[in-house]
């Protein structure tokens, strides 16, 4: 038999480990070349005991020899739900070390966002955005990557990471390219699911995985077995050694550890003990050691395993009924018998002396050896004490989850109070999870429907299925009323939206408004009923919806919030029917407050949402008050980076930024814009009405630029087809999609889509020929085929245009005019479609009629016109169309 000699490595567990810490090496030496260079992951990945914590210690090794900083966390089986657990550990240490101005200041705008996650930052009034918070802690570690260069980031157990450390990691490792760091994970195969399953594989698919990490051979076993006990010890007992162990790393070190103890000769003929001394290393022969050191330190161990992390001496003694100086001669039993070892001072605060377990196996045997009463008693031991640290009830909720229910009123206000605190710092999942075990305890008969209701309101954006039953069962109880009552009402109705059942939360908000006998909170659901009916664009409204609306809001003067909706609502229900403008724009003028919008229907109040101040921006700007409608999206923009809602808020007001800048005629501006927002929408996930608008939206601006091929390109990647939303999206899709069709040759599919866009307008009568321009498209594309439906099409879109009565929607109808007449017919009307569209703020449909008349005119004076705004705009379709006419001659 060969022996194995190991070379290049410092830990017995890193036998037969050459190639994975040649891989970590060259990762090290790469990032310390050029802190400009790419950042990277690497995975360790193997089952319990195979050498992934060796791994990771020599990894520290090597980049704290070459002059790296090193941050380091572990996730835990037992802190799981515990959020934020690992990221806190890596970070933590660093910051902490900073004085606050300094934090501050690294952090940036991200600090009152990032910083109450990481414990260094009081949580603000709001409800933190969970996307919002995983941006800051990216930006939070990128910034201190930065400072700390070269940094390596290790993650032990990242299979144990709670779940919003998990999502953090993905995203991290989605910009790796963008920061200079390493980061080092090591987890098991298995031990992980759901939600977190799917977040870990997506960091690991980011990054490159280490050899696998596979049981030792026979002779490396050999060779680590004559390392440790001196080269006498015989072929024999080594091979039994490895028999023994299998090869385990960590079984190995034990093993031999426990035969070095034991004084046991390494020779044949004492090779049959190694079985009994394995078995005391592991599982119930653990215990049973455990056991022997006595029944304090017995205690102590169990209460460790308890806490599972800042174990401390003192902490422990609490928990396990001990006085310090006996807690203290345990401690030191047990780090001798290598159960507890002392925490890296590197790794946590310098003044405070913690503990952990040697290895999570141990951990693993030390909890599950507790007795399940015994267990669960000190569970809720544990949560009174971190409640007497003033630790707050979010650290103590943990451990009141695992307590049995037992109909303790107070035990339901720490679970409800340890909510808010998870909710303010953006873990909503956490506080589902300490309400529904509220919900278990129960809670008092008169507390029970506010219970149910705080739980939907934490999983509404998360899990709206579930948040529509738990609504709907505390709105059948006693005890919601007056306000409560009614944001319970208004939840739902959000709920329903969320899950596409839009028509049910419609009908769930009439109901409650014909139950209601107060007539305030009855006109305030009646302008709920009204918002969802104004974004829904099938055609299940209640007859009369129109007209009752108005009449409804002509006696609204807009002195409450309630008054206001109703004006919003009105104005964007004439506005989308194609009313006079400048009453629309009256109506929408009388909902603000010295021209800003009122307390409680801004961007981030959560009293009426995000509707209707998007319903009254939207107005302006198809009613050609483009810088009002502008300072609204740029304010919204602002207002949702501020607060770091960097999901759905943030997707929605990039693209109405970006329609802001078609409007404008700003072409390049949009497209950027519109690309910011389809990928934050991506994060958020497809099929959403967000989705939709951001992708319709950039269609529609790809068209305008004249980049045909690349509108469909866009439109395949994302599905840019039916079935359509059950939300309202602006500009009107099957208008933007028949373009699109016929724009790529498909031209009886485009006509039939134009169509179709036709008869949904005519059911809701929405005919306002600039959000949903149908009818221009529709008449060019039957220009031939059918001139005299072409003819009326064009008559009743200028007739639209008239009545709405913006340059904008005028010009554009008598583009569609000129279009189909030959001429000076054709000359005379492209003319006064310039006319109008040189009043109006929408240069590239300026710039268009510009060449459309210059083409009709033959005029090289005007065509040259529109060339130079077509190349301001960024359509490179109308530029070329512009120059090739100018190259054609004949010109006057």
């Amino acid at each position: 038999m060969t022996e194995v000699r190991r070379t290049g490595a410092a830990s017995a567990s890193l036998w037969e480990r050459e190639e994975e810490v040649a891989t970590l090496t060259r990762a090290i030496d790469t990032l310390c070349a050029d802190r400009s260079s790419s950042g990277s992951l690497l995975e360790a990945r193997g089952e319990a005991g195979l050498g992934k914590t060796a791994l990771l210690a020599e990894t520290r090794r090597i980049a704290e020899a070459r002059g790296c900083t090193v941050w380091s966390a572990r996730g835990g089986e037992t802190l799981r739900s515990v959020p934020f657990n690992v990221v806190r550990q890596l970070l933590q240490p660093a910051l902490v070390s900073m004085l606050p101005e300094e934090a501050r200041e690294y952090l940036g705008d991200w600090y009152d966002i990032a910083g109450p996650a990481l414990g260094i930052a009081d949580p603000g009034e709001r409800r933190a955005d969970p996307q919002g918070v995983c941006d800051g802690l990216v930006a939070a570690v990128r910034r201190l990557a930065r400072r700390e260069w070269p940094l390596v980031l290790l993650i032990d157990d990242a299979h144990w990471a709670d779940q919003e450390t998990l999502r953090w990691l993905a995203a991290f490792a989605d910009r790796l390219d963008e920061t200079s760091v390493l980061v080092v994970i090591a987890r098991r195969p298995g031990d992980v699911s759901g939600d977190s399953a799917r977040l870990l594989d997506a960091a690991s698919a980011l990054g490159r995985p280490l050899a696998p990490l596979n049981a030792l051979t026979p002779e490396a076993t050999a060779g680590l077995t004559r390392a440790t006990l001196g080269d006498h010890a015989d072929a024999a007992f080594c091979r039994e050694v490895w028999a023994v162990t299998g090869g385990n790393p960590y079984e190995a070190v034990e093993l031999l550890a426990r035969t070095q103890d034991s004084e046991l000769e390494p020779v044949e003929a004492q090779a049959a003990e190694l079985r009994p001394l394995n078995r005391s290393a592991r599982g119930g022969g653990l215990v049973a050691r455990l056991e022997q050191l006595g029944v304090d330190s017995t205690r102590f161990a169990w209460a460790a395993a308890i806490l599972g992390s800042g174990i401390t001496v003192d902490m422990v003694a609490r928990l396990a009924t001990l006085d310090h100086d006996d807690a203290a001669r345990c401690a030191e039993l047990l780090r001798n018998a290598r159960i507890l070892a002392a925490t890296d001072p590197a790794a946590g605060q310098p003044d405070v002396c913690e503990l952990e377990f040697v290895h999570p196996l141990i951990a693993t045997a030390v909890y599950n050896s507790i007795p399940g009463a015994l267990r669960t008693a000190m569970h809720g031991i544990a949560a009174q004490l971190l409640a007497d640290s003033r630790l707050g009830a979010a650290a103590a909720s943990r451990h009141l989850l695992q307590v049995y229910p037992d109909d303790d009123p107070e035990v339901v206000e720490q679970l409800r109070e340890a909510a808010r605190e998870h909710l303010a710092v953006g873990a909503p999942d956490a506080a589902r999870r300490c309400l529904e075990r509220a919900l278990e305890e129960p809670p008092l008969p008169d507390r029970h429907a506010r219970v149910l209701y705080e739980l939907g309101c934490a999983s509404l954006l998360t899990a709206p299925a579930t948040t529509i039953g738990h609504l709907r069962t505390a709105l059948a109880m006693p005890g919601l009323d007056g306000e409560q009552r009614f944001n319970a009402v208004f939840r739902l109705s959000e709920a329903l939206v969320h899950n596409n059942q839009l028509e049910e939360a419609v009908r769930t908000v009439e109901a409650e408004a014909a139950r209601n006998p107060d007539p305030s909170a009855r006109l305030r659901m009646q302008a709920v009923q009204y918002m969802w009916e104004g974004i829904h664009p099938g055609e299940t409204s209640s007859p009369g919806r129109s007209a009752r609306l108005a009449e409804l809001a002509g006696t609204c003067t807009g002195r409450d919030n309630t008054e206001r909706a109703l004006l919003i609502l009105r104005g964007f229900d004439a506005m989308t029917r194609g009313e006079n403008a400048e009453e629309v724009v009256e109506l929408c003028d009388r909902t603000l407050v010295n021209g800003r919008l009122a307390s409680g229907l801004g961007w981030t109040d959560n009293e009426w949402g995000l509707e209707l101040p998007m319903m009254l921006a939207n107005c302006y700007a198809y009613t050609d008050r483009l810088d009002r409608a502008e300072a609204l999206f740029t304010e919204a923009l602002r207002a949702y980076e501020t607060a770091g809602w960097s999901g759905g808020h943030l997707a929605l007001a990039h693209t109405y930024v970006g329609l802001g800048h078609r409007r404008r005629g700003r072409l390049k501006e949009a497209e950027a814009t519109l690309r910011e927002s389809l990928r934050i929408a991506e994060r958020v996930g497809r099929g959403l009405p967000l989705y939709w608008s951001a992708v319709c939206n950039l269609v529609d601006v790809l068209l305008a630029r004249g980049h045909v091929e690349e509108a469909r390109s866009v439109a395949d990647r994302y599905g840019f087809d039916p079935p359509y939303p059950s939300t309202i999206v602006l500009p009107e899709p099957r208008s933007v999609r028949g373009r699109l069709l016929l724009a790529t040759g498909r031209v009886k599919e485009g006509i039939n889509e134009l169509e179709a866009a036709e008869k949904s307008a005519a059911a809701r009568g929405r005919h306002n020929p600039v959000v949903a321009p149908w009818a221009t498209e529709l008449a060019r594309a039957l220009a031939a085929e059918d001139p005299a439906r072409a003819a009326r099409l064009a008559s009743d879109a200028r007739r639209q245009a008239e009545r709405f009565g913006t340059d904008t929607a005028i010009g554009e109808a008598l583009r569609c005019a000129a279009a189909l007449e030959t001429g000076q017919r054709a000359v005379r009307l492209a003319a006064q479609a310039v006319a109008y569209l040189e009043s109006s703020p929408c240069q590239y449909e300026h710039a268009a009629a510009r060449v459309e008349y210059g083409i009709a005119a033959r005029s090289a004076a005007e065509l040259n016109r529109g060339l130079a705004l077509a190349d301001s705009c960024g359509a490179d379709g109308l530029v070329a169309r512009a120059r090739e006419a100018l190259a054609a001659g004949s010109l006057s």
